[in-house]
């Protein structure tokens, strides 16, 4: 039987996958940086989301 893995685990996940990426990129072009703001803006969406969810 496969068992379901509730949204709120795989959203942290994905945050913390998100806030390495986001350093990676950081240290390589700087915070400024239209790829790395990019990033932000993908990180802020995921946690937006999480924060949904805890919220309901």
């Amino acid at each position: 039987m496969v068992k379901k893995v509730p949204r709120k685990h795989i959203l942290s996940q994905q945050i913390k996958l998100k806030q390495q990426d986001m350093y990676a990129k950081a240290n390589l072009f700087g915070f400024t940086h239209p790829i790395v703001v990019a990033c932000s803006q993908e990180l802020d969406q995921l946690l937006n989301e999480y924060q949904g969810l805890r919220s309901a």
